[in-house]
């Protein structure tokens, strides 16, 4: 249950669901409570695709690649520290934010839902790549593995939730308290994402208990 509940506070700490709720608000500004509905109802259901894809294919497709779950660790952790670090100082750094050309072509078109809200605020790479980790040694548990397959479940739900309550939110917290949220949760982001290079390191026999 530890390892559970680690899991979910991991996944929603990397997901934000409070930042993600604060750029959809932007996002769909000018849309009908209908439209913003379907739109986050969409970007959620496709980040779900694409997060459980990976839970269910990222420990196989490593091996057939010959990275060990010791090397992706190490690797995650460093990716994980990055977006901790963008998450403390309130800067983007293109791990989950859009590039200027991403951004012009936001504006060309109406996909929101698949992107930016999916891809990269909802299932980005720091989002996969826990998934990838959390995953990586439960299969020789399953019941560890279902569990955390349900996490993943509780981790999007807590993200349409929020979503759903953008405005009251944005109105409760603004922006300054957006961003020390953010900062709060990116300081426990980065003692996880040591963690991780930890764990790699240990798995790997470079660090004994």
């Amino acid at each position: 249950m530890d390892l559970l509940f680690n899991a979910l506070i991991t996944l929603l700490v990397v997901i934000d669901p409070i930042g993600v709720a604060a750029a959809y608000g932007t996002l769909t500004a000018r849309d009908s409570p209908k439209e913003r509905r379907r739109i986050a109802r969409n970007g959620v259901a496709i980040a779900a695709v694409i997060l459980y894809f990976f839970a269910l294919t990222g420990k196989p497709f490593l091996q057939a690649l010959g990275i060990s779950i010791a090397a992706f660790r190490i690797a995650g952790g460093m990716l994980l520290f990055l977006l901790a670090v963008e998450m403390i100082l309130v800067r983007p750094s293109g791990i989950r934010a859009t590039t200027a050309t991403e951004q012009e072509e936001l504006e060309r078109r109406k996909g929101i839902a698949v992107f930016p809200l999916a891809i990269p605020l909802i299932a980005g790479p720091g989002a996969i790549t826990s998934v990838v980790l959390l995953m990586g040694g439960a299969w020789e548990r399953p019941w560890v593995a279902a569990g955390l397959l349900v996490v993943i479940a509780l981790a999007l739900a807590a993200t349409f939730a929020t979503l759903r309550l953008a405005d009251r939110v944005m109105r409760l917290l603004g922006v300054t308290g957006t961003n020390v949220v953010g900062r709060v949760l990116g300081i426990l982001l980065t003692a996880l994402a040591v963690q991780f290079v930890l764990d790699g390191i240990r798995g790997a026999g470079l660090l004994h208990p």
